[in-house]
């Protein structure tokens, strides 16, 4: 008899993760597949999808599991999955997390929010939603989300063993890490009982989420003659706010010496000066502020700054947008600042 809850016409129990570069998805699939093969003599098979392969750019890993007498030929991207996990909040914005979602499907976000305020900002009409927050947890453990996560997604796949995924975090880490085998432990039991779920009720004859896959704006039958890209350089336009890992610098004008220490430091325009004049009426620039559209969290800043001016905190919903100073690049955005 299978162990699995459910299968697609392949024969297959698919899970789809959602993250961001930094953040351990690409390990957490990789750890989750080798668990099911070796617990329950499943067979199993994992990959990922990234672009540039840097911190803060998204992710996808792909974990499919089948009965040991069903082979897996099938090595394209997951496009319906039973369970989704969204290590990150912010992908919200960028990425349709839920694309391809049957209407029974589950989601697990790693969030601090209440069920219906995620529900509401993932468009998600029923199902089950599981919300747990692996940012504090690994914080606290000084370990990372994945592994949190983890813990969450075996208390929802409950046709998985528990033990059996400490054993793989205690193969992975205790060669290199020893240190982290513990830490990584605690942080996967917290995980697994921590989580909490909500079930919306499901309605006779519901559909699913439709799968849809991005198209490029310039591919081949639209490009300009000569490959010419008709859109300016758009750094300056980009929200990076995705990029962010839970933290983010606070700033306390008061404290603030003007040293640009931390301007220094930052890779991006994070940093707000206004010309005025000292004291003595010379003339000087002033800091005023922080544009958190381009923070990304690094805190290089905080550890740059002589008078504290800049702390590290967690970052709460709606603590950037309320406390951004915004940078004025009026030729780029049409003469508008």
């Amino acid at each position: 008899m299978s162990n699995l809850p459910k299968k697609n016409e392949l024969g297959f129990f698919e899970i789809r993760l959602e993250s961001i570069g930094g953040l351990g998805a690409n390990l957490a699939g990789k750890m989750l597949a080798e668990a099911g093969v070796l617990g329950l003599g499943l067979n199993g098979s994992n990959f990922s999808s990234y672009g540039s392969e840097k911190k803060g750019s998204p992710v996808k890993a792909f974990v499919r599991y089948c009965d040991p007498d069903v082979e897996i030929r099938d090595h394209s991207p997951i496009e319906q999955p039973h369970v989704v996990g969204v290590f990150h909040e912010a992908l919200y914005k960028t990425v349709n997390v839920v694309s391809g979602l049957p209407a029974d499907g589950i989601v697990l976000v790693n969030s601090t929010r209440d069920f219906d305020s995620v529900r509401e900002d993932l468009k998600l009409d029923y199902g089950r939603l599981a919300i747990v927050d692996a940012m504090k947890i690994a914080h606290e453990e000084k370990t990372k989300v994945n592994t949190a996560m983890l813990g969450a997604m075996y208390r929802i796949l409950d046709f998985l063993d528990p033990e059996e995924m400490r054993n793989v975090i205690r193969k992975t880490f205790e060669k290199k890490y020893p240190h982290l085998v513990e830490p990584n432990i605690r942080t996967f039991d917290r995980g697994y009982n921590e989580v909490e779920f909500k079930t919306y009720e499901l309605p006779e004859n519901a559909q699913g989420k439709e799968f849809t896959r991005p198209q490029p704006m310039l591919g081949y039958l639209t490009q300009e003659l000569g490959g010419v890209i008709t859109a300016q350089a758009n750094s300056i336009l980009k929200d990076l706010s995705g990029s962010r890992q839970g933290f983010l610098p606070a700033f306390e004008q008061e404290k603030c010496i003007n040293c640009a220490a931390c301007d220094t430091v930052c890779p991006d325009f994070c940093f707000v000066w206004e010309e005025g004049e000292d004291k003595r009426g010379r003339k000087q620039m002033f800091l005023s502020g922080v544009d958190y559209q381009y923070c990304k969290g690094c805190l290089k800043c905080v550890d740059a700054c002589p008078v504290s001016a800049l702390t590290d905190m967690s970052e709460t919903i709606g603590y950037a947008e309320a406390n951004r100073v915004a940078q004025k690049f009026p030729y780029v955005a049409g003469g508008r600042n």
